[in-house]
Order: structure tokens, then C-alpha cells, then sequence
């Protein structure tokens, strides 16, 4: 497909930009400690004194074991891993519905889908290029999404397939329960809604084990988000942040919850780019056909024996649009607004300002509207067929017209959308390069300096996106000033703007 193109060079040319990612905020704490530690010894603190997130201490120890070159390598390969995580979940779901499509469609849906989703946020450093928050806000549920990959293996490998999806969705829960107690209450209400639909979803040769792999979420999540709650760290993350003494079902805070999520919805409903997402499904559901290896049974939900056996028979009933994009609203707004109680005793009104903690709960906004988009495409290649069907000739092509045209509109959509967000990602992208001179200027000279035998140097702030750095604000607040000295090895460091 033509098309396709553009969302991936956005998403290269973004990825490559991540050579040009520092350390700054929490990494430099990270850094010593996994110099001196190792990956366990940042587990470890993690679970005793920082926050309970064990799954993310493992994932944040394993690239800055690499120091700041894991920094620079973390954009691209979670570039990578969110859309083959994407593609492949796309390639699932038009199995699990008898459908197949154009090779390039699915790439595009999965490519454009990422694009929305890392770079129409409000402060795409902090959701793409901050390892340490994409790690717990827009890695964590993406990862979440994967452990429904092995269930395109289960339908058609035995016994011993489908076993080992359950307990990948298990151990996924439990991975996700321990990486973002936002991304857990997302994957909690999204299989909940899907165990409660599986009657209306799934034919009755499949609802029996779907309904077991969601259990296996569940409980999984469920053994997770236990672990981080009663760790030291969660208990002392809740203490810094004055969280112990405010209760996030108190009427107040349910109330200021619910005021900031409305300011969020209005910022996200008030982002046009995210209809690159509506566009590519619009796409894939006038360009998905029914699975010729199961026959025309297929199409009518039947199937054949040999499809059975292949693996190739549809496993989700006939679509009922209403139902499903019901379902998916709901499902949304609930987890959304459960995100924002779960957060509010942390930030207070601030958290409508942390805009890296909606990506939980943004990835289902950005699927519900893919989805809607297909079953928009669906109606208008329908109605097309119907009308063409009817009107032989001239007559035929001119009724099949406006599903080109449909087409033609969507296409110009999802350019439009890569055309736009190409112009923050290269202010972005020049910012990141300036401080990326700046840094490397700096380290190389505080790391000589510490060499000869210096115990106190000063530090000049290298600020971007609003990430926090030595010396912020008017109080001159010092954090992370002691991990900077730590990482140089040196007593401590001072403002360079008063030295």
C-alpha cells in the first residue's frame, strides 16, 4: 500500500531521534544504583524503598545496565516492539473473525495506530523518550496486549498450545500487576467486560476457554497489583507523597477525580490527530473479505470441519456494532476514570498536568476508536456491495464509487495526521539534540574533574519537556542533585547558576 510509508518513516525518524536521549530525573538515581548493585540490587530497592513496582525495577535495570546508551536505545526498540505487538494482535483479530485483508493493511492500521499513540500525546518526551515512564505508562500496556499473541497458536496446535496461552496470559498479568498499578486496573476492567460479554463475543466451541484465558488474566493481574500494594516501597511511595492520609474513595477525592477526568476527556476528545486511528480502521474495514480457506460457510459464521481443524474458522459471532462499541465506551470511560482515582491522591489536581499517566488507559481510547472505524468501513463496503450488486454495468461502478472515495478521504486523513505530527517531533527532535551536545560536553568534563581528584563541582541544568533536574524552581529544589553526585562519584554537586 502506498501509504504505508509515511507512518513508518514518522515512526523511524522518531526512533532514530532517540540517539539523542540523556538521562535526566529519576535515571540518574538509577544509574549508580545499577552500577553498584546490579539489576537485583534495583529490584530489590524498588520492592523495599521506592514504589513496589518489581516487574518495572527488571525492565528499567536492563537498560540502564547499559548506562546512557541504553537510554538512546530504548526509543527504537520500543518503537519496534509496540508495533509488532500491534501488527500482530491486528493479524489475530481478522483470524478470529473469518476476515482476511491486503497484505499491506494491517501494517498500516498497526503502524498508524502507533504513530497516535506515542506522538499525539502532550508531552511525547515523557510518554516515547523517558524510558523510565514509558516503562510504566506506555510500554506496561502495550505488554499487556501481547499476551493475547499465543492465542492465534492455541486454535489450531492442541491441548498443550492453549495451555501455554493461559499461562502466558498469567504470568503476563502478574508482569503487568507489578509494572503500573494504572496499566492493572485497565487490564482488570478490560477482561472483566470481555468475560461478562464472551456469551455475545465468542461462538460456543471457543466461550468455554476464552473464558478461562481471561480468568487467567485476572488472576494474574490480580497477584501482581497485590505484590506492589504490600511492598515497603508502594507503603513509603504513598507516605512521600502524603497518599496514607487520603483515601481515594473519600467523596472529595471521587469528586476531584471525576472533575479531572472530564478535563481530561476534553483534551483527548479535542485532539484531532487520534482520527489517524478511525481512518486506518475505516480502511482495513472496507478492504477486509471474508477467509477464503474456510469457504462461504465462513462468511456465515458456520464454518467447515477442515476450517475446524486448520484453525481457520471464526471464532467470534456476527458483528453487533451497537453492542460492541457500547461496550467498548463504557469499558473506557470506567477505566479511565478509575486510572485518574487511583492517581488523584497522588498528584491532586495535577494529575490532568501528568500527561505521561493517561498512556494506560489511552491505548484503549486509540483501539475503541480503530475499531469503530472498521466497523464504519464495514457498513460503507456493504452498502456498496449491495447497491452494486442491484445495478449492472456503468450503473454497478458508479454505486461502488463512494466506497473509493470513502477510501480515498481516509488515506488523505492518515497523511494529513503524519504530515502534522512530523513538525513537534522535529522541534522535539532539536531540542533533544542541543541538550544531548550539552550533556555529553558536561559529563565528559565533570568525569574528568572527579578523576583529578575533585569532590564538589557544579552542575548546570540541562532542562527539557519539563523532566526534573537539579535545581528546579524557586526554592532550588536539590533532587536529583545527591544521585548526579553519585553517579560522578563525587560528595555533591552545586548550581552552576550561583558558583
Amino acid at each position: 500500500m502506498v501509504l504505508l510509508p509515511l507512518p513508518l518513516a514518522l515512526l523511524g525518524t522518531a526512533s532514530w531521534l532517540g540517539g539523542y536521549v540523556r538521562p535526566s530525573a529519576d535515571e540518574w538515581c538509577f544509574l549508580p544504583t545499577v552500577r553498584d548493585n546490579g539489576i537485583s540490587g534495583l529490584v530489590e530497592k524498588f520492592y523495599t524503598v521506592d514504589n513496589g513496582r518489581v516487574g518495572n525495577g527488571l525492565l528499567v535495570g536492563l537498560y540502564t545496565a547499559s548506562g546512557p546508551a541504553g537510554h538512546q536505545w530504548f526509543a527504537p526498540v520500543s518503537a519496534v516492539a509496540v508495533l509488532g505487538v500491534l501488527w500482530a494482535v491486528t493479524v489475530l483479530l481478522l483470524r478470529a473473525a473469518g476476515r482476511t485483508a491486503p497484505r499491506g493493511v494491517p501494517p498500516l492500521v498497526a503502524s498508524m495506530v502507533t504513530v497516535v499513540f506515542l506522538l499525539a500525546t502532550p508531552n511525547t518526551y515523557k510518554t516515547f523518550y523517558w524510558p523510565a515512564s514509558s516503562v510504566s505508562h506506555t510500554v506496561a500496556p502495550v505488554l499487556a496486549c501481547a499476551a493475547a499473541v499465543p492465542l492465534r497458536w492455541a486454535r489450531s496446535r492442541g491441548a498443550g498450545a492453549r495451555a501455554a496461552a493461559v499461562t502466558v496470559a498469567f504470568l503476563a498479568g502478574c508482569l503487568t500487576g507489578t509494572l503500573s498499578e494504572e496499566s492493572s486496573v485497565v487490564a482488570l476492567v478490560v477482561l472483566t467486560a470481555v468475560l461478562l460479554l464472551s456469551g455475545s463475543i465468542f461462538t460456543a466451541r471457543v466461550r468455554g476457554y476464552a473464558r478461562l484465558w481471561c480468568l487467567a488474566g485476572l488472576a494474574g493481574t490480580t497477584t501482581g497489583a497485590l505484590v506492589l500494594l504490600t511492598s515497603p516501597g508502594s507503603r513509603n511511595r504513598r507516605e512521600r507523597f502524603g497518599a496514607d492520609t487520603t483515601s481515594a474513595i473519600a467523596p472529595d477525592s471521587l469528586l476531584g477525580s471525576l472533575r479531572a477526568f472530564l478535563e481530561i476527556l476534553g483534551t483527548v476528545l479535542t485532539t484531532w490527530q487520534y482520527l489517524g486511528a478511525v481512518a486506518a480502521g475505516v480502511l482495513l474495514g472496507l478492504t477486509a473479505g471474508s477467509r477464503t480457506e474456510a469457504g462461504a460457510g465462513v462468511e456465515a459464521g458456520a464454518g467447515t470441519e477442515a476450517g475446524h481443524r486448520a484453525g481457520t474458522a471464526p471464532v467470534l459471532l456476527p458483528c453487533r456494532p451497537v453492542l460492541l462499541v457500547s461496550a467498548g465506551t463504557v469499558t473506557f470511560l470506567v477505566a479511565g476514570y478509575l486510572c485518574t482515582v487511583i492517581t488523584y491522591p497522588l498528584f491532586g489536581p495535577r494529575v490532568t498536568g501528568t500527561s505521561r499517566t493517561w498512556n494506560d488507559h489511552l491505548l484503549l481510547y486509540v483501539l475503541l476508536l480503530t475499531g469503530i472505524g472498521v466497523l464504519l468501513g464495514r457498513a460503507r463496503a456493504r452498502t456498496s456491495t449491495r447497491r452494486a450488486t442491484r445495478r449492472p454495468g456503468r450503473a454497478r461502478a458508479r454505486r461502488a464509487a463512494p466506497a473509493a472515495v470513502t477510501a480515498a478521504v481516509c488515506a488523505a486523513v492518515c497523511a494529513a495526521v503524519c504530515v502534522q505530527l512530523s513538525f513537534p517531533l522535529g522541534r522535539l527532535g532539536h531540542e533533544m539534540r542541543v541538550r544531548a551536545e550539552r550533556w555529553d560536553r558536561q559529563d565528559l568534563w565533570l568525569r574528568d574533574r572527579a578523576a583529578a581528584g575533585a569532590r564538589v563541582l557544579p552542575y548546570a541544568r540541562l532542562p527539557i519537556s519539563g523532566m526534573e533536574e537539579p535545581f528546579r524552581g524557586p526554592g532550588r529544589r536539590t533532587w536529583p542533585a545527591g544521585c548526579v553526585a553519585d553517579h560522578y562519584r563525587l560528595e555533591r554537586i552545586t548550581d552552576a547558576r550561583t558558583t
